[in-house]
C-alpha cells in the first residue's frame, strides 16, 4: 500500500494524537454516506478503505515498535538512551556490524576510528545511527541527538533509530538542552561543532576530513 503517514497527512514523527486526529477528519470528509446516491459514491468508498487500511498499518507499525523496545531497551539514565546498538539490527555490512560489537564492549575508540575511515559512499542511515552511538558514550548529546535525527531522515521507517532519536529528545527536554557539544581538538573544529560532525564538515568545505584539524 502507499506511504500510510503520507495518505494522513501527517509525519512519520506525529504523536499518537495527532494521527488518530487526522484520521478522524479524513473520515468525516470522505464518509460514503455523505456521497450516497451520487456519482462520488464509489470514489468516497475507495478512499474511506485506503484511509482505514492507513491508519490500520500505522497502529500495527507503532505497536510492534513498543514491543521491539520493550524487550530491547532496559536501560538508560531516566530512561534515557543508552548508546548501545542492537547486535542483530544491523545491515549486511559486515563492517557495521563490527562497530556495533566494539561500541557494546566498550571499544568505542575503535569504533570511531572505523566510522571515520570509512569512505563517504558508506555514510548511510546506518552509519550515522552508529556515530550517533559513539557520540552519546563520549558525552557529545547534542552531536549525538543530531546523528540520530539524520538517521531518521534517511530511514525513517527503521524502529532502532527511531527509538534512539525519541529517547534522546525526552532526555534532552529533561536536562532544559543542556546538553554539551563536541569540543574543539585533533577530531573537531569550532566552526563545525554545531553541524552534523565530521560527514557535514567533509560535505561543505568539499575535501576528505576537516582540513583545519
Amino acid at each position: 500500500m502507499n506511504n500510510p503517514y503520507k495518505v494522513l497527512g501527517v509525519s512519520p514523527n506525529a504523536s499518537d494524537d495527532e494521527i488518530k486526529k487526522a484520521y478522524r477528519e479524513l473520515a468525516r470528509k470522505y464518509h460514503p454516506d455523505k456521497y450516497r446516491d451520487t456519482d462520488l459514491s464509489d470514489l468516497a468508498s475507495e478512499k474511506m478503505k485506503e484511509i482505514n487500511a492507513a491508519y490500520e498499518e500505522i497502529q500495527k507499525q507503532r505497536s510492534n515498535q513498543k514491543q521491539s523496545n520493550n524487550g530491547n531497551y532496559n536501560g538508560g539514565y531516566n530512561g534515557g538512551y543508552n548508546g548501545n546498538p542492537r547486535t542483530d539490527s544491523s545491515s549486511n555490512n559486515a563492517e557495521f556490524a563490527h562497530v556495533r560489537q566494539l561500541i557494546n564492549h566498550g571499544n568505542i575508540a575503535d569504533a570511531e576510528n572505523i566510522l571515520r575511515n570509512m569512505n563517504s559512499s558508506m555514510h548511510t542511515a546506518e552509519w550515522h545511527f552508529l556515530m550517533g552511538c559513539v557520540l552519546l558514550k563520549r558525552g557529545y548529546m547534542v552531536d549525538a541527538q543530531n546523528m540520530f535525527d539524520r538517521a531518521c531522515g534517511m530511514d525513517p521507517y527503521n524502529t532502532e533509530y527511531r527509538e534512539a532519536r525519541d529517547r534522546m529528545r525526552a532526555q534532552a527536554n529533561g536536562y532544559g538542552g543542556g546538553y554539551r557539544t563536541t569540543q574543539a581538538g585533533p577530531t573537531y573544529c569550532d566552526c563545525c561543532t554545531n553541524l552534523l560532525i565530521a560527514d557535514c564538515c567533509c560535505e561543505c568545505m568539499g575535501g576528505d576530513l576537516i582540513s583545519c584539524c
